[in-house]
């Protein structure tokens, strides 16, 4: 793949991205731990895993969006796809390029280091695309991000996309319980939300799934969309998870029975969304 080069951003962008950019920076050593990769977390990317293969044939050209330390990008090189894995954070990069090395699957991932906010810089014509975890919460131009999409994604490609939502009944109950109101309700932010993480800062947007469409819907028609971890509480509770691990999966069987029906999909700590190229 060819990269442009990048065009510079307004200096208070820059800065918000520095930031974003920094944290994840400084997590990335661990990201693979109990940070990025627990039972919970593991759970959710199941989902996204078995929707790709679902969606989208082995041997499909694929773009990672914010790629992380890869382990999306090295299961589904593994399963035959060719991945170009994507993210802002340099540390990250170097993580999933080292880790693409050690499973013996570099010939199927190519590796940038290229935030969400840069695709224009990236040249190619794909099958697909998938995002996990949110890297598309941290795009401070969505609709511009979605345009770069429909640049590089062929028609009838598709995109499957596990977003960061903005109403999680858990986190309102965890919080409001402990009398910290304002992080309660923190997701009913509008616009760009300073998120700490590891004494840093992550600038987020947080979405409805229509709010979140609204932004692809000129170029990609909506398939479906679901729940991710509506009844079952949100990764960073997963010592509440390790307490009860059989009767928490009772729930997690709920939000794969029920999560995809109208009103419940649109609450949980995160949504999976699937769109195809008009």
């Amino acid at each position: 793949m060819n990269l442009r080069h990048p065009i510079a951003a307004p200096t208070r962008l820059e800065d918000r991205l520095a930031q974003t950019q920094q944290a994840f920076d400084s997590v990335a050593a661990d990201y693979d731990g109990p940070r990025g990769n627990n039972e919970l977390i593991q759970r959710m990317r199941d989902t996204l895993w078995q929707t790709v293969r679902e969606k989208l044939p082995a041997g499909a050209r694929l773009i990672d969006l914010g790629c992380g330390t890869g382990i999306d990008a090295i299961e589904f090189a593994r399963s035959r796809f060719h991945v170009t894995a994507t993210d802002w954070s340099p540390r990250m990069i170097e993580r999933t390029r080292a880790r693409a090395e050690e499973a013996g699957v570099a010939s199927r991932v190519d590796v940038h280091h290229l935030g969400v906010q840069e695709l224009d810089r990236l040249e190619g014509e794909f099958d697909g695309a998938y995002s996990n975890f949110g890297p598309l919460n941290c795009a401070p131009d969505l609709r511009e991000t979605a345009a770069q999409c429909a640049r590089l994604i062929r028609p009838g490609g598709t995109l499957v996309f596990s977003v960061i939502g903005r109403i999680c009944p858990w986190e309102v109950a965890h919080y409001t319980l402990r009398g910290r109101f304002r992080r309660a309700w923190v997701r009913a932010s509008r616009g760009a939300t300073a998120v700490g993480m590891n004494r840093h800062t992550i600038w987020t947007w947080y979405y409805l799934p229509r709010e979140f469409y609204a932004a692809f819907a000129e170029h990609f028609s909506l398939v479906d969309y679901r729940a991710l971890s509506l009844f079952m509480p949100p990764p960073y509770m997963v010592d509440r998870y390790r307490k009860r691990p059989s009767w928490y999966e009772r729930l997690g069987r709920i939000d794969d029975r029920f999560g995809h029906l109208p009103v419940l999909r649109d609450m949980g700590d995160h949504f999976l969304i699937v769109m195809h190229r008009r």
